[in-house]
């Protein structure tokens, strides 16, 4: 009987709530999110000492941010290596269609923001940027929708890696042989 088969039935995932950041600056944070990439601001509060705002990217989904004054800010490409221990390596926001794409690197342009031209990678198409912050940041439209098909672990145009990690022949086999156990810190 494989791993996964043991545990109770996975949640339906409809999104992601909110992903929590840090800022040392939330004014300059809400001038970005707001300002320059149309964001609506949903929700204030205060966490303890700091404050934490919430922007819609979709119905109930939400990048948030924790002020943290004095917090050290880095910029680092998205996808590109650092010599700094890091968990997140960028952001990508899902848009309809090309043309919302394109008109996104336009705005951001006009609002004096650096973008990269737009980048193929075969099912899904990007820009490149990044905040305030120096958080990376891509958006991304679905050329091939990974999401809105049944899964076929045998299609090269999703599932491309020519050397995938183990998880992979099992998951074609038909479920995980077994998963990993973790700790809270």
């Amino acid at each position: 009987m494989a791993a996964s088969d043991q545990l109770p039935d996975a949640p339906r995932w409809s999104g992601i709530n909110h992903l929590a950041l840090v800022t040392p600056d939330m004014d300059a944070t809400v001038r970005f999110y707001v300002g320059v990439l149309g964001m609506r601001l949903v929700a204030t509060t205060m966490a303890g000492p700091m404050r934490h705002y919430f922007f819609e990217m979709g119905p109930q989904n939400t990048v948030a941010f924790f002020e943290v004054k004095d917090a050290e800010t880095f910029a680092k490409p998205a996808g590109g290596p650092s010599d700094r221990a890091i968990q997140l390596d960028h952001i990508s926001f899902d848009v309809p269609d090309e043309h919302a794409l394109e008109m996104l690197r336009k705005r951001l342009l006009s609002a004096g923001s650096e973008v990269t031209e737009v980048v193929d990678h075969g099912f899904i198409r990007s820009v490149y940027f990044t905040d305030p912050n120096g958080i990376a940041l891509e958006a991304s439209w679905w050329v091939v929708d990974g999401t809105g098909r049944p899964t076929d672990y045998t299609d090269p145009t999703l599932f491309g890696d020519p050397d995938p990690v183990p998880a992979i022949a099992e998951l074609r086999a038909g479920a995980l042989e077994e998963v990993p156990h973790t700790r809270l810190v």
